[in-house]
């Protein structure tokens, strides 16, 4: 663990998800305590024609807010806060946060790669990218642009996700500095809590 003590502190943690997300994502932020200290983002591959109901759904078991996230509003640490179907959630140089019209990235939006890449930006070496399953390559570019600029990549082990696609993509195209299962992720992300 003396590596990841010599890393600077994560700010913000963001989350990739697409076939069977809503359960990982369920077990996720399940385990996370009231005293997590970053910011979590979320986007999850969602149909762009109905209203989620991930954000009730993941609120009714965890101890932090959850919401979707509004154009313009400010990151919150120590908060969940997820892409609204039909736009790519970004964040900006001043950290709050920006919703995106722009085309689909891999057949989605909202997709992985610009939550991703926009938050390496911001963030740098202080950013944490985790990529759980699904079936496309949508978070491969993403993940690379996070560990190109200092941040950690986290990649849910392919063989224990429900949809190993996504995740093998990512660590074929972007490396990763921990490959985890899902209780591993859910353990780990449980210890980023105030000091």
């Amino acid at each position: 663990m003396n590596a990841d003590t010599a890393r600077a502190p994560v700010e913000a943690v963001v989350v990739g998800a697409s076939a069977g997300g809503v359960h990982a994502l369920q077990r996720i932020t399940a385990a996370l305590p009231a005293r997590f200290a970053p910011a979590l983002l979320v986007v999850l591959h969602l149909p762009p024609d109905r209203p989620s109901g991930l954000a009730a759904l993941l609120a009714a078991q965890c101890a932090l807010p959850v919401a979707e996230a509004v154009d313009k509003m400010p990151v919150q640490p120590g908060s969940v806060t997820l892409a609204p179907p039909d736009y790519h959630l970004l964040v900006e140089p001043d950290f709050t946060l920006a919703l995106s019209l722009d085309a689909p990235v891999l057949h989605s939006r909202p997709a992985i790669d610009p939550l991703f890449e926009s938050a390496a930006a911001a963030w740098g070496e202080r950013l944490l990218g985790v990529l759980l399953t699904g079936g496309s390559a949508d978070g491969s570019a993403g993940l690379a642009e996070i560990r190109r600029r200092g941040g950690q990549a986290w990649v849910q082990d392919p063989a224990t996700a429900a949809t190993g696609t996504m995740p093998a993509s990512a660590l074929e195209h972007a490396g990763a500095d921990a490959v985890l299962s899902l209780e591993e992720i859910c353990a780990r992300l449980a210890g980023l809590t105030h000091r």
